[in-house]
């Protein structure tokens, strides 16, 4: 692969729940991203549990941007009437990785099943940083982390930076 394709960039993360039901020592799926964040040698500099309000949402995700290029919303992104972080989210980014949540999908549909078509997991670009919404499992939060996001942060910001 040519090397200036993919350029070393310092990734640092932001992890965020969205949960009306969980606090920190509940959050079983953001302990587990930020482990395996921390397992890739990515530190995790920003990390909360917010609940399921619009606002709360995109204020948290204006504070992330100011210090992480690489921000992941766990939880919020199904079907029931208090999820928003897609609604939250979706409207500030500036190019949409249809992409993330296509193999996203299909990842899920290995594991899950037809019970995958509920996700509304999204990726995108906000000034040049990445911004994930996945949902709130442990297994949503590890194969997206593990098998999508740690292995292609690096070539994301690249071309996001560009």
């Amino acid at each position: 692969m040519d090397p200036s394709h993919i350029q070393k960039i310092a990734i640092k993360a932001a992890v965020i729940t969205v949960s009306t039901s969980r606090d920190e020592s509940m959050d079983k799926s953001g302990a587990k991203i930020k482990s395996l964040f921390d397992d890739a040698g990515i530190p995790v500099t920003h990390y909360l549990v917010i609940p399921d309000d619009i606002e709360t949402i995109r204020d948290e995700l204006r504070n992330a941007l100011e210090v992480t290029n690489c921000i992941i919303f766990s939880g919020g992104t199904g079907l029931t009437h208090d999820d928003c972080t897609i609604e939250a989210i979706l409207p500030l980014l500036d190019k949409v990785m249809d992409g993330f949540g296509e193999l996203f999908r299909y990842l899920s549909y290995k594991e899950i099943g037809t019970r995958s078509l509920l996700s509304r997991a999204v990726g995108g670009i906000i000034d040049g940083k990445a911004v994930f919404c996945i949902p709130g499992s442990v297994g949503a939060a590890t194969l997206a982390t593990e098998e999508i996001i740690i292995p292609e942060i690096g070539h994301i910001l690249t071309h996001a930076g560009k």
